[in-house]
């Protein structure tokens, strides 16, 4: 099974304070097998720019995000500009960085169905 195939496959548990953030290996690891996924600057979120076919197929996958969202518990920051361009943000914000939810979540995410009319980083 592949990393992707283990991330897609695994089910979000919940993170305390004192769950230290993942490593940067482990971080550098996880963002090889989702490619179209990116480091933020301050290195504490990945993040995947989309740019849909329009405001509805934009819309409709920040619905699909919601639902896969609420049934792993762990939510990311959904910020939909210019009507059709979307940015998916994860991060674990009771550790102040990545932890393996990031990662679950970013490879479920990646395996719904997107109506793009192209996909930028």
């Amino acid at each position: 099974m592949t990393l992707v195939e283990t991330l897609r496959s695994g089910k979000c548990k919940p993170c305390s304070g004192g769950t230290p953030p993942l490593s940067g290996a482990t971080v550098r690891e996880c963002l090889a097998a989702l490619p179209s996924w990116r480091l933020s600057d301050d290195g504490k979120s990945i993040l995947r720019d989309l740019l849909m076919k329009d405001f509805s197929s934009a819309v409709d996958l920040i619905v699909r995000i919601k639902n896969v969202a609420e049934a792993e518990d762990h939510h990311p920051d959904l910020h939909l500009t210019g009507y059709r361009r979307l940015t998916v943000e994860l991060s674990t914000h009771a550790i102040g960085g990545l932890s393996e939810n990031d990662f679950i979540l970013a490879a479920k995410i990646e395996a719904l169905p997107k109506s793009l009319k192209e996909s930028n980083r």
